[in-house]
């Protein structure tokens, strides 16, 4: 017998997978890498797989158990796991397969009637229940020495919450009652009904945890989700925020291959997840309560409460805080972001979730552009257009890259006073350096990190988006004029014959052809539910603006052709035509990029300003 290595994302190789599972009742599950087992004539008779630090996918041929075939399997998927970094490893499985796998050093975690969660490895759960004992140790040497206990943010982005966003009043620490609470929650953003529940929820215990759920399957990732938490119940004396459970069972981790029906999926993942919290998570906090919202509208969000009074002892529902006859829920906030309908999603939450949103509505506004195709020599999903050192995946990473800084400069903006030049330049330098260290040197977003920036202060500082303009203006008033860029060598070839605007022109007058003709433009467009909205507001913005890219990379003569070419097309679309444009100007080196940053930055302004 050997061991040999399947790889389950080859079509002939997963077909192979496939069948030994089915000859031994089990169904694929998704996985990278797949250990096989065959006899002398190449016959699979065992079998495991791995994804992640998650073994999957064991049988073992009836006519070779007791051979300790199995044994041997587990070993070799186990240390494969080590060797790629994991030092524990967790599998799910069949209670009846229990004892075989305890007799293999792996412990029990969670179990439900349909499945066992288990474990083996060094660290795991017991470093997760340290930390959490940590946390509650930490709570009562404050209570003990009477004394207000702060601990430090911490959150990769690095960054810190302006004092004028949190509530200037701190709730008292309740002294009515000696228990402890906890409140799991995804926060996708953090609302104003998750600061509702929350509030609610603390008045009722001497502490309370809120414990962020941390698998990153989210609009907003678990580092932001978590940040909008610490920020939004910082007035709360009695709330310590914490690190979600690595150990969260949801739909996304929890396989289903050896469960006889799929429907008894949701109700198995759910009640793991509680016999994990029950079991561990609970006990090392020393909570007794569990509170949760109670949930008008999601099925599965109802069955979890209802398992939930089932499984745990002390569980508390609090009314979902309501704004307009309507629950305030994160999936409303998330329309309202498709919508672009700011004032919405003012009503629905708290300030410190403000800068979140409009980082993220920037990123958008960028990958917006990106993945508009086909468009005249830029980068999108079709070709590279005229350039030789970027792709679509390069301009992917530089988005993502970029995403993080954006969030700065928004709570930056967020200050009762207009952030200074200094500090805007210096998250500006930052992203820039942590842009081509993504990107091997190429300036991919440089233009629009610096338009897209500058929008972004001012979206957070302006409550009232109609001054919005007029805060560009003055933000860009404070840079002094630029050399070395593609702006400055264009205005420098342009110089005696005609004047050309750079983008810090283009900024210092608050980017007047936007908001004048663009952006109505635009908005128009898209009331008219328009297929070709992006692609016809590029060629409008085309028409008009001095693209020192296009001047940079040709000539002044070949900059006007392209505003008259695209008018032209404009008058006349179809995409037909837009792809022959393209072809035309990958040929002749010309890349409309300033036109590309405008229009991400029209996306975004008219995604905040309704």
């Amino acid at each position: 017998m050997e061991i040999q290595t399947l790889n389950p994302t080859t079509p002939r190789q997963r077909q192979r997978i496939e069948a030994f599972l089915k000859r031994n009742g089990l169904r694929f599950d998704d996985m990278h890498y797949y250990a096989a087992v065959t006899d002398d004539d190449g016959e699979m008779i065992a079998g495991g797989g791995l994804k992640g630090n998650v073994i999957k996918c064991v049988a073992v041929d009836d006519a070779h158990k007791g051979e300790a075939i199995a044994n041997t399997l587990i070993s070799h998927l186990i240390a494969h796991a080590n060797e790629e970094g994991h030092s524990n490893v967790m599998l799910f499985t069949k209670p009846k397969n229990r004892q075989l796998f305890e007799s293999l050093s792996f412990r029990l975690l969670a179990e439900a009637p349909e499945a066992v969660l288990m474990e083996t490895g060094i660290g795991g759960i017991n470093n997760m229940v340290e930390q959490l004992k940590k946390i509650k140790e930490e709570g009562e040497v404050c209570k003990e020495n009477n004394q207000e206990c702060k601990k430090e943010e911490k959150t990769n982005l690095n960054i810190t919450t302006p004092q004028h966003l949190n509530p200037s009043t701190p709730q008292p620490l309740t002294t009515t009652t000696h228990l402890r609470g906890v409140v799991v929650m995804n926060c996708n953003p953090f609302t104003l009904g998750h600061r509702y529940l929350i509030e609610q929820a603390a008045k009722q215990v001497e502490r309370l945890f809120v414990m962020v759920v941390r698998e990153d399957c989210s609009l907003f990732a678990y580092a932001e989700r978590k940040a909008m938490v610490e920020q939004g119940v910082a007035h709360l004396k009695n709330v310590t925020v914490i690190d979600g459970s690595e150990y969260a069972i949801s739909q996304a981790t929890f396989p289903t291959y050896f469960l006889k029906r799929l429907d008894d999926a949701a109700d198995t993942q759910m009640l793991l997840d509680l016999d994990l919290f029950r079991r561990h998570i609970a006990p090392a906090l020393g909570t007794t309560v569990r509170f949760v919202g109670t949930e008008p509208t999601d099925r599965l969000t109802r069955r979890y409460n209802q398992l939930m009074h089932e499984v745990l002892a002390d569980v508390r529902e609090i009314v979902r805080l309501e704004k307009e006859g309507n629950a305030v829920s994160a999936s409303r906030v998330r329309k309202a972001m498709e919508q672009g309908d700011m004032s919405t999603i003012r009503q629905l939450v708290p300030p410190t979730t403000l800068p979140y949103i409009i980082a993220h509505l920037a990123t958008q506004a960028l990958q917006a552009e990106l993945d508009t195709t086909p468009k005249p020599g830029l980068v999108d999903k079709d070709n590279n257009g005229a350039h030789h050192d970027m792709d679509y995946a390069l301009m992917q990473r530089s988005i993502d890259t970029l995403h993080p800084y954006f969030v700065k400069l928004a709570l930056l903006g967020c200050a009762d006073a207009l952030p200074t030049h200094t500090s805007i330049r210096d998250i500006g330098i930052e992203a820039e350096k942590a842009m081509l260290s993504a990107t091997n040197g190429v300036n991919t977003h440089k233009g629009a990190l610096f338009s897209m920036g500058l929008a972004v202060v001012a979206a957070a500082h302006e409550k009232n988006t109609d001054s919005l303009q007029t805060t560009i203006k003055a933000l860009a008033a404070s840079f002094p004029d630029t050399n070395g860029t593609h702006g400055s060598k264009a205005k420098l070839l342009s110089k005696g014959t005609t004047a050309i605007k750079g983008a810090l022109d283009n900024a210092r007058e608050g980017y007047e052809m936007l908001f004048a003709e663009w952006l109505p433009f635009y908005i128009e467009r898209r009331k008219e539910r328009d297929a070709h909205t992006l692609h016809k507001t590029l060629l409008r913005i085309m028409c008009d603006l001095d693209d020192t890219n296009v001047i940079y990379r040709t000539d002044l003569a070949t900059a006007e052709e392209v505003k008259q070419e695209a008018r032209a097309l404009l008058d006349s679309f179809s995409k037909a035509a837009l792809k022959d444009m393209d072809r035309h100007y990958t040929t002749r080196n010309i890349s409309p990029g300033g036109a590309a940053d405008m229009l991400s930055l029209t996306i975004f302004i008219g995604s905040i300003q309704t």
